[in-house]
């Protein structure tokens, strides 16, 4: 099997996205992750760029994947040897240099005003003194696909100077993200005729047309064997090519499977979502749910009939088995639902009815009648399995909440500054009839540290349950999503709350009302009682 190499540059140009910075930290996290993982380069930035990323070199993990360095070559007139910027990315001492380069024309005489002579003469140098140095050397070729067809000449002779002064790969980049999958194919295959070899060049594309993935899938086909991406697809505008798609792609689909290898193994295939996940927590995001291969809905059937078929082989409706990517099968309900959706999903929460039991009906109609007033049941899972519970006769009793009060204030402090604060108490009647009422108040002293009010009344719930309390120190609120179901003064509103533990289960509960605080208080409630079934707590 030939060997396709990963080259992931998350730490680099996916912190070009809008809105993301990496703590040094963070960084070192995320270029572990991509270890375990099996990524062969791992490109850590831009040393002397900025602080983050300078730091980020000095703490570098041991790692068996080669670390990167970014750079750019050298300018014009002054040698490699003596340009200060160039220095500060072979400073960093990493096994390997990735340096970009102009490879268009219009660039050269217009980006940095030199002749063609001089940019070409500029890649020489600066690959002649990396390669000297005994450092693995990479070009990256920018806009090369567009100044290919703009001055195909003029674009090899950048890339062949590069090869000829020793680089190790020419990465032929889709800066632009504007160029279609039949145009790489055609051009990497021109490429490799004008005498570069396919297993010394990669590919860097761009998203702008929603053709990333695509074009790096050309880019192989046409005899590429470096494929450079970011995880979740990050990167600036568009992004970039999504390697957490890439990299299933590869390994599970024809020809790829039976045709390459590379360094992710089926094993570590199965942590995937894991480390998609794991990026979308650091970036403080909600985790794309249409997401292929590891996108809570990548395995969701919906329809009655999909479900149906799902129950006898689940081959029908899905293209691999999501376990193999660390996912997992989701029947949701909704007023679209069968009973074939409900008993899938039963079975699932280890509920199991006969086809035609009389609860069956029971439950459809119940879930019918509580969408009809704004549940919403094919993302919440778990308040799902708590109605079907309770039209079965069994759901237990855990605790009945009595009452609850939240206030939020905002006002002046002593020093004059504008606070806010929440607080809540949550009174509950336990087993054996005690009752117990629990107080929270956040302490911030900014107007920017308060939690609010649903975080105040999750605090107080969750504060004395009693004999419960070992079961849900472990919980925390992951996610809250609003949203009005009808128009007017008197709306509807609908919540959706995300919970995990440490278990790292994650799990979704819905509360509607005209009131939005009680509506998230039926979604906390849920949450808490779901925890105790799951758990095994006694009534």
């Amino acid at each position: 099997m030939e060997r396709l190499y990963l080259f992931d540059t998350t730490l680099r140009d996916g912190q070009q996205t809008q809105g993301v910075v990496f703590s040094t930290e963070e960084k070192v996290r995320i270029a572990k992750a991509l270890d375990d993982l099996g990524i062969d380069h791992v490109e850590g930035g831009w040393p002397g760029a900025n602080p983050t990323d300078s730091a980020f070199f000095e703490a570098a993990p041991e790692m068996r994947a080669t670390l990167t360095a970014f750079g750019m070559t050298k300018r014009a007139g002054r040698s490699a040897a003596n340009d200060d910027v160039l220095a500060s990315v072979i400073n960093a001492k990493t096994p390997a240099v990735c340096l970009v380069g102009k490879s268009h024309d219009f660039h050269v005489t217009t980006a940095l005003g030199i002749r063609l002579e001089e940019n070409t003469e500029n890649i020489r140098a600066s690959f002649a003194h990396i390669v000297g140095l005994g450092r693995e050397a990479l070009f990256d070729a920018e806009h090369f696909f567009d100044g290919y067809k703009a001055n195909r000449a003029y674009a090899l002779e950048a890339i062949h100077a590069a090869y000829a002064s020793g680089a190790r790969w020419i990465v032929l980049c889709d800066t632009n993200g504007g160029t279609l999958p039949q145009e790489v194919y055609q051009i990497v295959t021109e490429v490799i005729a004008s005498g570069i070899p396919g297993d010394h060049i990669g590919i860097h594309t761009h998203d702008d047309t929603g053709n990333a993935v695509a074009n790096s899938l050309a880019a192989v086909d046409a005899g590429a064997r470096q494929i450079q991406g970011t995880l979740n697809g990050l990167g600036e505008r568009c992004g970039n090519a999504n390697l957490i798609t890439l990299i299933p792609t590869l390994l599970l689909k024809e020809p790829y499977a039976s045709k390459y290898q590379t360094g992710v193994t089926l094993e570590a295939l199965t942590g995937l979502r894991k480390v998609s996940r794991m990026l979308d927590e650091i970036l403080n995001r909600v985790p794309s749910k249409q997401a292929p291969y590891v996108g809570a809905s990548a395995f969701a059937h919906k329809a009655g009939l999909h479900a149906s078929a799902i129950a006898k082989d689940p081959t029908t409706y899905e293209h691999i088995d999501p376990a193999l990517v660390g996912n997992m099968r989701i029947v949701p309900m909704s007023n679209q639902a069968g009973q074939s959706n409900l008993r899938v999903r039963l079975a699932d929460a280890g509920l199991e009815l006969d086809k035609g039991d009389p609860a069956l009906l029971r439950i459809l109609d119940r879930i019918k009648e509580r969408e009809g007033q704004g549940y919403a049941y094919d993302t919440a899972q778990a308040s799902f399995e708590l109605l079907a519970r309770a039209e079965m006769g069994r759901l237990p009793s855990f605790f009945d909440v009595e009452r609850y009060r939240v206030i939020s204030e905002r006002r002046r402090n002593a020093k004059g500054e504008l606070v806010v604060e929440s607080e809540a108490v949550v009174t509950v009647t336990l087993p054996g009839g005690a009752k117990t009422t629990s107080f929270y108040k956040n302490e911030g002293e900014t107007e920017q540290q308060d939690a609010g009010p649903v975080n105040a009344l999750n605090q107080a719930l969750s504060k004395d349950l009693g004999p419960y309390q070992a079961y849900i120190d472990d919980m925390r609120l992951v996610d809250f999503k609003v949203r009005i179901t009808n128009g007017g003064t008197e709306a509807v509103t609908r919540v959706i709350i995300d919970s995990e533990d440490a278990q790292g289960r994650r799990w979704s509960t819905v509360g509607v009302s005209a009131n939005i605080v009680d509506a998230s208080f039926e979604a906390l409630v849920d949450a808490v009682v779901w925890k105790l079934v799951r758990d095994g707590a006694r009534s």
